[in-house]
């Protein structure tokens, strides 16, 4: 091991974990502060309640790294049935943020809170049995009683086995959920970058990342096996992790209704315009379109586009999903896309110009669009375009 450890008096401090932790403490408390600056909505409450639950969770990190365990041993392992609540609570911070649901399903919430219980129950040997003395005991592999350890081992294992199943249970929902989000952005939107919370499936997946690898070295760490990056890499990239949720959620703005979507029911979409109905308004989409050009517009909606063909919004998502089998952020885009086309043959513009002329509102957005429909990317396309000539 390669820690550097300083002792002051009983305490035997761990120095880089304890900086880490420190600074994740210090950061959230800040964070938490600014939460409480926010209206009173759904997902700034859920985001409070997040950044409570990490407060305990980093507490009881830097408790044990920092040494304090010493005197209050007792406390040892207080922070598991909070900890278990990182993944539904960071779950519910999504549905506030993304569902047009408001309630949530009380089986979830009865699935959520299950785990505590879970580790309770399994915790129940070592809050009971072995006493604060004895547990300040095991700390050091000299003075541990083994038969006591071996009920210390299962705690820890038992609890990090419910936090992995209930972390990747919760994290797997709040991705699910994400789809479903953007899968309805596209239904109404010809822009969804800023509305579809573009960064939270990547910051999911960092914390996923994170939070496994935490259980993963506790176990180890318990068992007795520890690695060269034991207590160090880990809390620098849960910090990095934290850090990035903590900027990207105090700016989340609060989606408006109509960018949540509508509820979702569990049925099979059939088409209930007749071929006739759907075929004339596929025509007035069409000269809509090509004649009209409203793709050009940067912010074009369903609702903007209902109220310039006269139909509603309702018969129009109908005409594209079961007519012409897409959604309307690809029909418009794809319009989009095909000027782009135009003006990479026919000018020297800049790439960004163009995207900006063709109804994008981001060098991003056209980028990503463009090589999904065409195979490369814009600049790709224009150099083709010059090496055929």
């Amino acid at each position: 091991m390669s820690h550097k450890i300083l002792i002051f008096g009983n305490l035997m401090v761990d120095v880089l974990p304890t900086i880490i932790y420190s600074s994740m403490i210090g950061m959230t408390t800040i964070a938490l502060l600014e939460a409480f600056k926010k209206p009173k909505e759904r997902q700034s409450t859920f985001l409070k309640g997040l950044l409570l639950l990490l407060l305990v969770h980093l507490a009881g990190e830097l408790f044990i790294y920092s040494g304090a365990y010493v005197y209050a041993p007792a406390l040892a392992g207080a922070q598991f049935p909070f900890r278990v609540l990182l993944g539904p609570a960071l779950y519910f911070y999504a549905h506030a943020t993304m569902s047009p649901n408001k309630a949530i399903n009380k089986q979830v919430w009865a699935l959520a809170l299950s785990g505590p219980v879970l580790v309770i129950l399994v915790m129940l040997p070592f809050i009971f049995v072995i006493s604060p003395e004895e547990k300040l005991a095991l700390a050091n592999p000299l003075t541990r009683d083994p038969k006591l350890w071996q009920i210390a081992v299962f705690t820890c294992l038992s609890a990090t086995f419910v936090f992995i199943l209930f972390t990747v249970l919760f994290l797997m929902m709040a991705l699910r959920l994400h789809h479903s989000h953007r899968l309805q952005l596209m239904e109404r939107f010809s822009e969804i970058e800023q509305r579809s919370l573009a960064w939270f499936k990547p910051v999911l997946l960092i914390w996923g990342a994170a939070w496994l690898m935490y259980a993963i070295e506790f176990s180890l760490s318990a068992l007795g096996w520890l690695w060269f990056g034991s207590g160090k890499v880990l809390p620098a990239f849960e910090a990095v992790a934290l850090a990035t949720f903590i900027q990207k959620a105090l700016s989340q703005k609060v989606l408006s209704e109509s960018e949540k979507g509508l509820p979702r029911v569990n049925k099979t979409r059939t088409a209930l315009l007749s071929t006739e109905k759907m075929q004339s308004i596929a025509s007035k989409l069409e000269r809509a379109m090509t004649d009209d050009k409203l793709f050009l517009q940067d912010n074009l909606s369903l609702n903007k586009l209902s109220e310039s063909i006269s139909e509603t919004e309702n018969h129009i998502s109908e005409t594209l999903s079961q007519f012409l089998n897409t959604k309307f952020f690809q029909f418009v885009n794809g319009f989009r896309i095909e000027e782009a086309k135009k003006a990479l043959q026919n000018s020297d513009m800049l790439v960004t110009t163009i995207a900006f002329d063709v109804g994008f509102n981001s060098k991003s957005t056209f980028n990503t669009a463009f090589k999904k429909i065409v195979g490369y990317s814009p600049s790709a396309y224009r150099n083709s375009l010059l090496e055929s000539k």
